[in-house]
């Protein structure tokens, strides 16, 4: 029989806040992290704002010393901080760098899209060509190597279990957690660090830019420019950022005492094949759909008992498409369709990061009980108009929330779904 699984902790560093409670409040308040970056401007990017973690070098030096930070660049550092916050706040401390002890029952799955790119940029590529091979340092392998992240944090906690990256584009941070997931059920950890980070760099954004898919008309209102579900979207902002949530098997976090945020009801992941419509860049309609009924059927509940939907929307031309998806899987019509939010009208899209960021804000709105606004869609597109008013606009207090799903959908027409559950004790 498959084990339960529950969130116990979570931690979060993203770019309208940092820390569990700073972004529950930053997300009912609907507050954006989206600035303008005057680099992006003086290297000529058409779309020069971003969502960027505010303060984070100062941040992470309250949490590593200077021989850690040697080998922490952005990425490996948004989910080491949030890997360590999410850990003590499901009760666990840190143990002593001279303990000796191995955590056999604790495994780590932390992904990222594209991982350390800024340290390639800035510092091996131009070492490299100068012929200064040997000024690299012992430290920078362990920066670029995309399983950076999750060896980091292995080594944090002392995991002696399943510690691993993996990498799916925008559906890297939900597939960490629909793996972990499944890992737990099947009885092989106890429990499990699960998500994703990317950092904030040009040199990961450059290629976005070149392809003309992310916001180049609002420069000069940034709060403004991530627009999901708008008709006058114009392409995803770029971001940054990383969460991390810790899972664990039911049985065992109730006999530590441990506080429960939701269970994991059920998750699904596939492929549309780059097929049907879908391509590199594009959801196939068919496997998105087959990718909600999967994660639905997992969770062993019906389609109509989904009460929020928190949407992959990325404010591109694919968000009446997603809508559409999502109606056609849970059968719904507009008058019944569940309430759906966007996230990233907040954040921006922080790529390999986007899904836990996400599903951390997903669980905190099952917790509490309630769903954050989107920004930015007064104007709703209007192939989904019928939709309207079924998107929050202001904070919506939600005390019956029971079912929410959290989607990603990734280059390379990847997909992943997650059924979140409000945890009632038993």
């Amino acid at each position: 029989m498959n084990k339960r699984v529950v969130v116990t902790g979570m931690g979060v560093a993203a770019p309208n806040a940092h820390g569990l409670e700073n972004f529950k409040q930053a997300l009912r308040e609907g507050r954006s992290g989206i600035r303008f970056i005057p680099q992006l401007e003086e290297l000529k990017f058409g779309c020069q704002i971003a969502g960027v973690p505010e303060n984070f070098d100062e941040i992470r030096k309250r949490y590593f010393d200077r021989e850690k930070l040697l080998s922490i660049n952005d990425n490996i550092g948004y989910a080491s901080v949030s890997a360590v916050d999410a850990w003590r706040d499901a009760g666990f401390e840190l143990p002593d760098g001279d303990d000796d002890t191995v955590d056999w029952d604790t495994g780590v799955i932390a992904g990222s899209g594209i991982g350390g790119m800024d340290t390639i940029a800035l510092s091996v590529v131009p070492m490299i060509n100068e012929g200064r091979v040997r000024r690299l340092g012992s430290r920078v392998v362990e920066q670029v190597m995309n399983s950076g992240t999750s060896a980091r944090i292995g080594g944090l906690i002392g995991a002696g279990n399943k510690v691993t990256s993996n990498s799916s584009a925008c559906s890297t941070g939900n597939e960490a957690v629909i793996d972990a997931l499944w890992r737990i059920r099947e009885g092989l950890a106890k429990r499990m660090i699960a998500g994703g980070s990317e950092g904030a760099s040009p040199y990961i954004w450059g290629g976005f830019d070149a392809m003309r898919v992310i916001a180049r008309k609002f420069n000069d209102n940034p709060a403004a420019g991530s627009r999901p579900m708008s008709a006058t979207a114009c392409g995803f902002v770029p971001g940054s950022g990383g969460a991390m949530l810790v899972l664990e098997e039911l049985e065992t976090a109730l006999a530590r005492g441990a506080r429960i945020y939701a269970e994991i009801a059920g998750g699904y992941v596939n492929s549309g094949g780059q097929r049907m419509g879908g391509s590199m860049t594009a959801p196939n309609p068919e496997g998105v759909r087959r990718c909600i009924r999967g994660a639905v059927a997992d969770a062993g509940i019906r389609p109509s008992d989904v009460d929020a939907v928190n949407g992959h929307l990325t404010a591109t031309y694919a968000d009446p498409y997603e809508v559409q998806s999502w109606a056609a899987a849970l059968e719904r019509t507009p008058e019944t369709f569940p309430y759906i939010n966007a996230t990233k009208s907040l954040v921006g899209h922080c790529l390999g990061a986007a899904g836990a960021v996400e599903c951390v804000a997903s669980v905190l709105q099952v917790y509490e009980g309630f769903l954050h606004p989107s920004l930015n869609c007064e104007d709703v597109h209007p192939d989904i108009a019928a939709f309207a008013p079924k998107i929050p606009q202001a904070c919506l207090e939600f005390p019956d929330l029971k079912y929410l799903a959290k989607a990603g959908f990734g280059f390379g027409d990847v997909n992943s779904c997650i059924i979140f559950k409000k945890w009632e004790g038993k």
